[in-house]
């Protein structure tokens, strides 16, 4: 394990976008707004589901819901994350975040433009690489104005 991934996952977040700041800026000087953000999201997307893989891999593959929520906690940490759970089964998982930390840092660190493909964009992502029958259907986010994020993880069902 690198030192990076034993730091909270807000802290590694802040990390990474302090590296993310002049690659952005440059590549919107060189190819524009539209296609810049294609490319990051694109980059951002494939790193998540890789994220995913590594973490099925090392807790023994795929643990569906119940495996996904056994490190929420690590998004969570140091207050990441407020929290109301208002269903959680085998089946799926329902809750609003009332309380962003990140969507503040992307804030504060002028780059809430782009924190919705530094974060928000790697939920859906991660989970599916982590176990390809999570899906993650979110109506809204903090990040992009709303004054709550919701989130509903729920197991695809299985095709006969």
């Amino acid at each position: 394990m690198t030192t990076l991934n034993r730091l909270p996952v807000l802290e590694r977040r802040r990390i990474q976008a302090e590296v993310v700041r002049p690659l952005w800026q440059a590549m919107k000087a060189e190819v524009g707004e539209a296609r810049a953000r294609r490319i990051l999201s694109s980059a951002i997307v494939e790193a998540a589901i890789a994220e995913g893989r590594e973490f099925a891999e090392k807790n023994g593959g795929p643990g569906g819901i119940r495996g996904f929520l056994s490190f929420q906690h690590l998004w969570d940490a140091d207050g990441a994350l407020e929290t109301e759970v208002s269903r959680s089964t085998n089946d799926e998982h329902v809750y609003r975040v009332t309380r962003c930390r990140y969507a503040e840092m992307y804030r504060a660190m002028g780059l809430a433009d782009i924190g919705f493909e530094l974060s928000c964009n790697r939920d859906a992502t991660f989970a599916t690489g982590y176990d390809s029958r999570i899906r993650l259907s979110r109506t809204q986010t903090i990040m992009q104005g709303a004054d709550h994020c919701d989130f509903h993880y729920r197991m695809a069902r299985e095709e006969t």
